[in-house]
């Protein structure tokens, strides 16, 4: 079946361009004419029907980077073909590192697109296909089927697993993608009301309007639209389990309902007469700091305190590095049937040295989706740096433009691709000198000595920001005075950033 492709320029005649190169393509236009009416498409009722978004990345007003940051605040997975000049290298790396999964270079060769298309549709088809089988087969999870070795996520094992075994509300707390939802139901697993309904609900994906009515229910006739009575989730999770994500995003007054419904255990439908009684496991969860909405005005004082009975908080992904391995061979696992091949490829030890030296700010959710577009789109045994492009933009600035590797700043390169291969599953030791990395781990796999770490890092940002000191200062987050005594510690010249240390 075809889809609907946005395509998103304030220039018409490139728009016409792209409508008729779409539509030749046997798919559905819809086009917007800037950053602002591209997120009003998506936003409103044809949003659902729209596959890809090609965007051009220079526009008045909201630009292409304005418009990938609102996808993502908003939770819009589509992939999106960013549209640049071939001068604009550091907007490109920039694009990448706000989530665009390719981009064309203008004007764009008709066959360049359709590859782009096709590609960005297979990925979101696999992804599809594999999430669906995963809600059909999950079933029950426990502890056990969550994929760590970290010892930061121990400590979340242990307070889940004390959870599972009382009733009382807990907030679990983290970044976007950290997998809040994977601990809420393990908790829910491995407690007396595993048997009962799970039901979810992002607070955030729900209009203003509509969030009390699908929360607490309503009457037939309640309001223009409700043809129908409908339950709602507090009822829906009755003997079971509600969880709340997103639970910042409630507005105020929907948030004293709540803690009516908390507190005494009963809801109001919208339109109703009576409150209905429901008896419910709440597990709560939330990516921002609530105790500074509460200090703003933008969260209730009390429904935080009964909300925060058993706190969780869930680390980023970089605070727990040495779970990646395991993760990229788990999402292998789980997309090679699905994928156009029908095989499980290997990872490279520089592309998984790559992956570990990422800081993934989408954490978990991030990374299985790099690492479902590196199978399906990969047509060799081996995925290499070449399939994690997105990734290589974000660490090492650099990015490939019909062959030519071209670093932020608009030098060309020479690529390199690695010879060796390992299991997916295997932990790696990254290499000596990558470009743009400092190593964590010595030869032999141990962590090396901070002091090590940190005369390297110093180098290397001395070396990436051209000697200027006020630069170096402020991104490695330290005061000059702060920086020269150390290159004094040190021995780093400052002019050359070059130093002869003694062993240690």
């Amino acid at each position: 079946m075809a889809v609907s492709i946005l395509i998103v320029d304030d220039d018409p005649v490139q728009r016409r361009l792209v409508d008729a190169a779409v539509t030749k393509f046997g798919h559905s236009a819809v086009t917007a004419d800037g950053g602002e009416a591209a997120l009003r498409v998506l936003d409103g009722p044809r949003g659902g029907d729209i596959g890809a978004v090609i965007l051009d990345l220079s526009m008045p007003g909201l630009d292409g980077i304005g418009v990938l940051k609102a996808m993502r605040e908003r939770g819009i997975a589509l992939p999106v073909i960013v549209q640049t000049a071939q001068g604009g290298i550091e907007t490109v790396v920039s694009a990448m590192r706000n989530g665009a999964f390719d981009f064309v270079v203008k004007p764009a060769s008709p066959e360049k697109l359709q590859a782009a298309i096709a590609n960005a549709l297979k990925v979101e088809a696999v992804e599809s296909t594999v999430r669906r089988s995963a809600r059909r087969g999950s079933g029950l999870l426990s502890f056990r089927d969550l994929v760590t070795r970290s010892p930061a996520m121990d400590r979340v094992i242990r307070l889940g697993q004390k959870a599972a075994a009382s009733n009382i509300p807990i907030l679990i707390e983290g970044e976007s993608g950290v997998g809040k939802e994977l601990v809420a139901r393990a908790i829910q697993g491995s407690g007396d009301r595993r048997s009962k309904p799970f039901v979810t609900v992002n607070c955030g994906a729900i209009p203003d309007n509509l969030v009390e009515s699908i929360l607490f229910g309503h009457e037939k006739g309640s309001f223009t639209g409700a043809t129908e009575k409908h339950a709602g989730k507090f009822v829906e999770a009755n003997q079971g389990t509600l969880f709340l994500d997103e639970i910042g995003d409630l507005p105020l007054d929907v948030q004293v309902k709540l803690l009516r419904a908390v507190q005494e255990g009963e809801v109001d439908p919208v339109g109703g007469r009576s409150t209905v009684k429901v008896d419910i496991r709440l597990i709560s969860a939330t990516h921002r700091n609530l105790l500074e909405q509460v200090k703003d005005g933008n969260f209730r004082e009390d429904l935080f305190y009964r909300l925060n009975v058993y706190p969780i908080f869930v680390p980023p992904l970089r605070e727990r590095r040495e779970d990646i391995p395991l993760l990229v061979g788990h999402f292998i696992n789980r997309v090679a049937p699905a994928s156009p091949h029908g095989r499980t490829p290997a990872i490279s030890e520089n592309a998984l040295a790559l992956l570990q030296a990422h800081d993934w700010p989408g954490n978990i959710r991030q990374l299985e989706n790099a690492v479902f577009r590196a199978c399906v789109l990969s047509d060799g045994d081996v995925l290499t740096e070449d399939e994690f492009p997105q990734i290589r933009a974000q660490v090492e600035g650099v990015v490939d433009l019909g062959g030519h590797e071209i670093a932020a700043g608009g030098t060309e390169i020479s690529g390199s691709h690695p010879a060796g291969t390992v299991s997916a599953a295997t932990p790696i030791v990254p290499e000596r000198n990558r470009p743009g990395m400092v190593r964590a781990l010595d030869e032999r796999g141990n962590v090396r000595p901070l002091a090590d770490v940190e005369f390297e890092m110093i180098r290397l940002a001395i070396e990436h920001y051209n000697g200027q000191m006020s630069e170096v200062a402020r991104r490695l987050g330290i005061g000059r005075s702060t920086l020269y005594r150390k290159l004094k510690e040190y021995g780093i010249d400052p002019e050359t950033g070059r130093a002869e240390r003694l062993a240690s």
